[in-house]
């Protein structure tokens, strides 16, 4: 009970802090920025020339940036080593920026719980709505002690981060650069 009650509060302080710094965002609530830039694309699990271990903290990744070379397809493992749901995200800043409402709107319908995720609660997004869960291939949304797979070829030229998407999580420094070079 105690342990919920702080993961209530310590997300609810989050969350707070999301909507106060971006709200111009979470106002927009389009998918509009940025996803015509290429930022790559699903990897070929047989072309995967190397493996990197991702461990979400909560509100930190290690590593905290990654080397990667132009045209690789790179295995992520992430594991979510956190007391929160995180997400896993390869996508350009502004992307981010544009995901982040409808992550907001899965807290707001009960599908983002602090500690978990609601599958009922997305069913029913789903039903009403027609989106209650985004299954993405640059993407992975993890409850606490779980672990993921994304499988992603880079692209030649971009300007990438990886970064949690879940309110306040973003703003609070849940991201890491991509730092592409040939």
């Amino acid at each position: 009970m105690l342990r919920s009650k702080l993961l209530s509060a310590v997300f609810g302080a989050s969350l707070s802090f999301a909507l106060i710094s971006s709200g111009a965002a979470l106002a927009a609530g389009s998918h509009g920025g940025g996803h015509d830039k290429p930022t790559g694309q699903a990897g070929d699990p047989a072309k995967v020339s190397r493996t990197i271990k991702i461990i979400m903290k909560d509100n930190y990744y290690e590593p905290k940036s990654l080397n990667i070379l132009e045209g690789e397809t790179v295995r992520f493992v992430v594991q979510n080593a956190g007391e929160f749901v995180h997400e896993f995200n390869i996508a350009t800043a502004e992307m981010h920026e544009a995901h982040r409402p409808e992550m907001m709107m899965m807290f707001e319908h009960g599908v983002l719980e602090p500690d978990r995720i609601n599958r009922e609660a997305a069913k029913a997004m789903q039903a009403s709505m027609g989106h209650g869960m985004h299954e993405e291939p640059n993407s992975v949304l993890l409850e606490p002690g779980k672990t993921g797979e994304v499988v992603w070829t880079f692209p030649k030229k971009a300007k990438l981060e990886f970064a949690c998407n879940i309110p306040g999580h973003y703003e609070t420094g849940m991201r890491g650069d991509i730092r592409l070079s040939h």
